[in-house]
């Protein structure tokens, strides 16, 4: 039977690790909550970059690493992708496919944090579902502007910015009155293709308000590359039989 290292980080991840048997390995950074009612293996923490990964392969004798982690960590994927060659192994990766702008939306792509701030000057009041990133940029916040930071986990804010610990999936009605409460005039999002996050998206456009979106990273070629939950299920079915 093939031993399956499976790198988590997004919703379809921990669906994949519940059909997992006591052979297999789940995977985590660390970030958000650890599961503790899995059959299969789980490990958290990192591995000191591909040439770490590859030897944790080697040591726990893995026959194939399957890359599930979020679209936007491009070095993660990276490291996956270097140390599946450096051992010997194939890569596969689940890689959902990116939101599209629908007919009414007001998208605006930026390649990083500086390019963000630029297109955010016209704006009073910015809602940023990055994640943890604008933590680190609160003593930035111009004099005009009010930050709503929404990230997994409840951190502090400032006079200038509120945040607010939620985990998805957002029911419609929620981000409704979240934008509304808040005045929110521009989103700020990733384009992580999630369905649980997708709301915001619906509320943006039902209010007429842009959207801006980091652009994805490039990410490395793998062996097998799948776009859903299923496809990825179908091809380990056929492998740990």
């Amino acid at each position: 039977m093939k031993r399956v290292l499976l790198l988590g980080g997004v919703t379809e991840a921990l669906a994949i690790a519940r059909t997992l048997g006591p052979e297999h390995i789940y995977s985590l950074a660390g970030i958000g909550r650890i599961p503790t009612d899995l059959t299969c293996q789980v490990r958290v923490g990192g591995y000191g970059g591909a040439e770490g990964l590859a030897q944790f392969i080697r040591d726990q004798r893995i026959d194939l690493l399957l890359d599930a982690t979020h679209p936007y960590a491009a070095k993660i994927s990276q490291n996956a992708a270097t140390a599946a060659r450096l051992s010997g192994i194939a890569c596969w990766a689940l890689r959902r496919p990116a939101w599209q702008p629908q007919a009414g939306d007001d998208w605006r792509e930026v390649g990083d944090w500086a390019e963000l701030i630029q297109a955010l000057k016209p704006f009073r009041r910015p809602l940023f579902t990055l994640g943890r990133e604008p933590l680190q940029h609160l003593d930035e916040i111009p004099a005009d502007q009010f930050w709503t930071l929404r990230a997994l986990d409840l951190y502090p804010g400032n006079e200038r910015c509120e945040v607010i610990g939620a985990r998805g999936p957002f029911l419609i009605d929620d981000e409704r009155a979240l934008f509304e409460s808040r005045r929110i005039d521009v989103l700020i999002s990733k384009n992580s293709g999630s369905t649980a996050t997708e709301p915001k998206l619906e509320i943006a456009r039902e209010r007429g308000v842009p959207v801006l979106v980091l652009k994805r990273p490039v990410l490395p070629g793998v062996e097998r590359e799948f776009l859903t939950f299923e496809e990825t299920l179908g091809a380990l079915a056929t492998l740990t039989q």
